[in-house]
């Protein structure tokens, strides 16, 4: 059996095992790495530590690291806060509201996860409360989550743009980024306007009562019924029980949100996390190297927060994004990366190898992790793409669209945390929606793509 086969096969093991075990999927490649190394490809260990990759540790480790600290210290919360109380009791805005604070949160480095996670509690506690659809505020989460993904200074579009480079493909970052936005906003609208979003849109609350305020001048308390019995008592001629969006914080006191002010360390974190935008956007700084310094003052000044903002580093994405690409390293430098990719290079068809590559990155990402899948099918697809048979950004486009918006796959990590954060009443509805939306896309994104993308490109 051809050597290429054997480590292909290993890497295949590796994903199944990640999946099936929950073993971290990184450790597993580093291990793989390691015995495919020695035993297959007969070669030494500093093979392997050769295709480590610094630059994206220490990316991936600073820009958690300064947002671990903007968590603890509360920064997020307040931005979290702040845009909920710009909504001013209109029902209807709350989705898109939960739709742009992850996209901001990601587009400024934070990790995807850790995003969604912080997010997508507090978006299904309005939704639980106040009537909306929770398949529909989980997926302006996690759309939302994804859209901002690809900025230049996010993980994902870090990954796609860094490997990208490293294997010589011309790159456009600012077009990535709008390309996968737009697509996912789109997205986001299509889910909004059919799970509910448009009977949300004539509801108002009283921000001083609490009370949902009907345009024909009614009123109701928020209760427990969901948004599609509330329509259903619309159309029978009652007053619809609809939804309402709090302006206080009911964790503590009653004063207004709108009120609070940020703290010295708070305004200090968000000066903070201005400045690397500013840095790397306008200067062209390394991304890694200057959230790591920001996180690195901001923990002098203020001790406190420190301490437990090393936990908050994402260390099992680091661990997971450094051990897949060291494996791909690995595989790169043997030349089979190259077999495989030559293979696919080889088909008569070129439309037919791009689109097949994108059906591959939408099927395994909506069981993986994205940031491991983004780089592998990268570096798979290069080779097809170094022949000029296909328009490469376009591609490069179509592929992260593919390979991320199925990430509201209740078996992938973002879906996972809607079904676990939804009502225990309204988890198999949540499960059940997500799904249908996660397998749809695994079809849908890739002849989407490849259709608007891709095939106008074709040489």
């Amino acid at each position: 059996m051809p050597v290429e086969v054997v480590a292909l096969s290993a890497f295949v093991v590796v994903f199944l095992l990640g999946t099936l075990r929950s073993v971290n999927m990184g450790a597993i490649s580093l291990v793989a790495a390691f015995l495919v190394a020695a035993f297959v490809y007969d070669v030494e260990p500093d093979v392997v530590l050769d295709g480590f990759p610094g630059q994206m540790f220490v990316i991936l480790v600073g820009v958690t690291f300064l947002f671990g600290i903007a968590s603890i210290n509360g920064t997020v919360e307040k931005l979290v806060q702040a845009a909920v109380v710009a909504v001013r009791g209109r029902t209807g805005l709350v989705p898109w509201t939960m739709f742009f604070v992850p996209a901001a949160l990601t587009a400024v480095g934070a990790a995807a996860p850790a995003a969604c996670a912080i997010v997508i509690p507090i978006a299904l506690k309005f939704a639980a409360k106040h009537r909306i659809n929770p398949v529909l505020m989980s997926m302006m989460v996690i759309q939302g989550t994804t859209a901002g993904g690809f900025s230049p200074i996010g993980i994902y579009g870090v990954i796609v743009n860094g490997i990208g480079d490293g294997a010589g493909l011309p790159t456009n970052p600012g077009l990535l980024f709008a390309g996968t936005f737009v697509t996912t906003f789109v997205l986001a609208a299509i889910a909004y306007v059919t799970l509910g979003g448009r009977q949300l849109m004539v509801q108002r609350t009283d921000t001083k009562t609490g009370q949902v305020v009907f345009p024909g001048g009614g009123a109701a308390s928020t209760g427990g019924a969901d948004l599609s019995s509330a329509a259903s008592s619309r159309s029978a001629g009652d007053a619809p029980g609809a939804t309402a969006l709090e302006t206080t914080d009911r964790s503590g006191d009653d004063e207004p949100l709108a009120s609070r002010r940020l703290t010295t360390e708070q305004m200090c974190t968000l000066v903070g996390i201005l400045g690397l935008v500013f840095m790397t956007l306008v200067f062209g700084l390394d991304v890694g190297f200057v959230s790591l310094t920001i996180a690195v003052v901001l923990s002098l000044i203020f001790t406190d927060s420190a301490q437990g903002a090393v936990a908050k580093v994402a260390w099992p994405t680091v661990l997971l994004i450094c051990g897949i690409i060291t494996y791909v390293s690995l595989l790169e430098s043997q030349g089979t990366v190259d077999w495989l990719g030559s293979g696919i290079a080889d088909i008569d068809a070129p439309l037919m190898a791009a689109i097949v590559i994108l059906f591959i990155g939408a099927l395994v990402s909506a069981f993986a992790s994205t940031t491991a899948i983004l780089g592998v099918v990268v570096p798979l697809a290069t080779p097809f793409l170094l022949t000029d048979q296909i328009g490469v950004i376009p591609f490069i486009i179509a592929l992260a669209v593919s390979s991320s918006v199925v990430d509201c796959s209740p078996l992938s990590t973002m879906g996972a945390l809607g079904v676990a954060n939804a009502e225990e009443a309204k988890r198999a509805q949540v499960f059940s929606g997500l799904m249908k939306w996660g397998m749809s896309l695994i079809v849908i994104a890739p002849i989407f793509t490849f259709l608007v993308l891709v095939w106008p490109s074709a040489a």
